[in-house]
């Protein structure tokens, strides 16, 4: 199924975008015997001599309502004094196009595809100012013209768009066009009456009585199936013709005297021209060069999608295992022992992960990715640990883990996980790189200038705030179960919000990625981390608001003993949630490249 330009503001919701991409770029049988959703199938077009049941030659117009900016009142197309169609069924129309207006019906305007016409005359309308009914209908039109009311034509399904240049160098496509313009009683020019500078007679309309066509299409990829219509532009323009009868498309503009007494003819024409289209590369395809470029810091990115890795997976089987009732609450310490047996004995996936990722970025450090992996976050938490419980000991806490007890946590690290991992960072950089749908460019490709919300840090921020909404509510039981000791039983709840926080970083990210691909920004692998990582971020806020509403803490040692092991939650939550996000990105990023084509 072809892609199309869509030419208004950004989608509404991004998320049915985002879905139709991945099905875009999801493998499946050849064109003709795909599936397709009502409504979505695509027609093929074939020259006249060509047609057949699967292959039409005619290009049907449909005319919707005309509206404008300046009213809120719709009319059809058929209550303007326009060429009719002579036949022709009507579109159905559901009850929401009903309820807004919409008012979709044949047009006199017929094409066979791949047959070009110029300045062809559709209809001539005369109207004599003397007869009220011409009046009438005439005086309709200036006030249409007046308050800017636009056509909106749809071809094969799709809106007949009319661009135009704006200042600063961009252009604009809009999904209508005007009826016409006017000019003031003191010369100043209305609406569309800008664009051209032979609009200029003073309380005058200007009538688009010309319509430029252009439409779009390319191949289908079986060559016997004809051509699909991919984008359909028009231009409006204005000529007082001077043989009516056979019109030549030059001469003056089509002017309307707002004082004009006596016969008034208009005659309606029409040009149409073919092109193939060239599927030129724009947004998110410029970069297939650069788009699986290593990454800056690659050692420690994948070093900690190795301790994401371990904690991902650790995370899971707990909650299972707690939500099949395994490890019940009335079993005390049974989850975090569960916790820790599954974290040291799958140093092997952590191991694998940072080393497969490590030799993917073009790493040769292998030593010093794998030491890395086996110590720098464990590390880190130990550290912490150690110094939290340094605190308690030295306050006399039953809390304070005795010293044979650190040194059996020591001897599970260093004894099984050290080993595991290093087993796991074997494997892993024993087998070949991943391979990427596309090759890199030797010379990187230069990043245009971001605009606000397209440069890294406010889409970070905005990345972790969804993540965060689904959690905040069972993070207030979980604290209120480790800091009030009230006890904590909605495993099967838990579980089911772990399930959604994992999809909800998975999409908030693929989206984010999504919009700065577009956007020509290569750098997704840090962003894609960091982007559902910031969630942890969030978590600290939370964790700083509760101390100090809910809690009634005071003394120096308890104040540091409650961030100290919250540092610890967020260190691990921040190597969790962003490990969903890195690889969610880098299976989409894979996805969508493996259907570009590349010379």
């Amino acid at each position: 199924m072809s892609a199309r330009l869509l030419v208004l503001s950004p989608p509404r919701w991004p998320g049915l975008v985002l879905l139709l991409l991945l099905l875009r770029a999801a493998p499946g049988p050849r064109p003709g015997a795909a599936f397709y959703l009502p409504g979505l199938a695509p027609v093929n077009f074939c020259e006249e001599d060509k047609k057949s049941d699967e292959c039409k030659a005619e290009i049907e117009l449909f005319v919707n309502r005309l509206d404008s900016v300046e009213s809120v009142l719709p009319y059809e197309y058929t209550a303007f004094d326009f060429c009719q169609a002579s036949e022709g069924k009507r579109p159905s129309e559901n009850l929401g196009q009903v309820l807004f207006g919409e008012r979709i019906e044949p047009s006199p305007y017929k094409f066979t595809f791949n047959k070009e016409e110029t300045c062809k005359l559709v209809c001539t309308k005369t109207y004599h100012t003397e007869k009220a009914e011409d009046k009438q209908k005439l005086e309709f039109l200036k006030k249409s013209m007046l308050l800017n009311y636009q056509h909106h034509w749809i071809v094969d399904n799709m809106p007949v768009t009319w661009c135009y240049d704006v200042e600063d160098g961009q252009r604009f496509c809009n999904p209508g066009f005007p009826i016409g313009c006017y000019i003031t009683d003191k010369g100043h020019a209305k609406d569309a009456c800008v664009i051209n500078s032979e609009f200029h007679e003073r309380d005058t309309f200007y009538i688009f009585n010309h319509v430029d066509i252009k439409i779009y299409y390319h191949v289908v990829e079986t060559g016997s199936m004809g051509a699909r219509l991919v984008a359909a532009k028009l231009e409006p323009k204005s000529f007082k013709h001077t043989h009516i009868d056979k019109p030549d498309c030059s001469g003056p503009p089509m002017d309307i005297s707002n004082k004009a007494s006596g016969e008034i003819k208009i005659a309606y024409t029409y040009s149409v021209s073919f092109q193939e289209d060239a599927q030129e590369e724009f947004g998110w395809k410029l970069v297939h060069g650069d788009i699986f470029r290593p990454p800056r810091k690659g050692m420690l990115l994948s070093v900690f999608l190795g301790s994401g890795t371990q904690i991902l997976i650790m995370t899971f089987v707990t909650l299972f295992f707690a939500c099949l009732g395994f490890l019940s609450p009335a079993n005390r310490g049974a989850l975090m022992t569960c916790a820790v047996v599954l974290w040291v004995l799958l140093g092997t996936p952590a191991g694998y992960v940072a080393a497969r990722f490590y030799k993917s970025f073009g790493g040769e450090k292998w030593k010093t990715n794998v030491l890395l992996t086996s110590f720098l976050c464990p590390g880190i938490v130990f550290a912490d640990f150690f110094i939290m419980n340094l605190i308690l000991w030295g306050e006399g806490s039953s809390a304070a883990i005795p010293f044979g007890t650190l040194v059996a946590i020591l001897a599970l690290w260093f004894c099984i996980s050290v080993p595991l991992t290093f087993i796991g960072a074997y494997f892993g950089f024993k087998k070949n790189a991943i391979e990427h749908p596309v090759r890199t460019n030797q010379i990187p490709r230069q990043i245009p200038e971001q605009s606000f919300y397209t440069k890294p840090l406010p889409g970070i921020i905005m990345g972790g705030i969804l993540p965060f909404g689904c959690i905040f509510i069972q993070l207030f039981f979980i604290l209120n179960s480790i800091w009030s000791h009230q006890m904590y039983y909605m495993f099967g709840f838990l579980f089911l919000v772990f399930i959604i926080l994992v999809i909800t970083c998975s999409e908030a990210t693929i989206l984010l990625c999504y919009f700065h691909l577009c956007a020509e920004d290569y750098h997704w692998q840090w962003r894609s981390f960091l982007t559902s990582g910031f969630t942890a971020v969030y978590f600290l806020i939370y964790a700083i608001h509760y101390f100090f509403s809910k809690l009634q803490i005071t003394g120096t040692a308890s104040t540091i003993l409650y961030f100290g092991y919250t540092m610890i939650m967020v260190l691990i939550f921040f190597l969790f949630t962003g490990t969903i996000g890195f690889f969610a990105c880098f299976w989409f990023v894979t996805k969508i490249y493996s259907v570009v084509k590349v010379d």
